[in-house]
């Protein structure tokens, strides 16, 4: 192959989809977990979740097939960036969401897993640590972060 196919620019993410056995029940947990739906279609079984202040989202797709898969589970980990991983912890285990296991040291920060039904992971991690690294509210696009409830 040619230097040339091989070239190309990673301009960042586009949309992550995840797996979910009933889509009703997915939003359910993703709007306690304190994310904002953007759209619905239930026809098509699918719903965006906003992901800060980006055009990208967690997808959410169901899938009739999957049933829900109990811990433990060989699945990918989707983190994203928050201003307090700690806080979000004890945020999400008051709407009902408890950790996989307690908030841990990184080298950035602080990290905390939660799971959904399906096994789907996501984790919460701050830049506390290593500031310079994270994200400052809205530097990344010029436009600030939505805030989660």
């Amino acid at each position: 192959m040619s230097d040339d196919l091989l070239s190309y620019d990673l301009l960042g993410f586009d949309n992550v989809l995840l797996p979910v056995g009933n889509l009703g029940q997915a939003v359910g947990f993703y709007e306690r977990a304190g994310f904002a739906v953007k759209f619905r279609f239930d026809e098509a079984g699918i719903a965006l979740l906003e992901c800060g202040g980006e055009t990208p989202g967690i997808l959410l797709r169901e899938e009739e097939a999957l049933g829900h898969r109990p811990p433990p589970w060989g699945s990918p980990r989707l983190w994203l960036e928050v201003p307090d991983a700690r806080a979000t912890a004890r945020r999400l285990a008051s709407a009902g969401i408890p950790p996989l296991d307690e908030p841990f040291a990184v080298a950035t920060g602080w990290t905390v897993e939660v799971a959904d039904p399906w096994g789907n992971v996501l984790g919460f991690t701050d830049y506390s640590k290593r500031p310079e690294l994270g994200r400052a509210l809205g530097a990344a696009t010029g436009r600030p972060a939505r805030r989660v409830r």
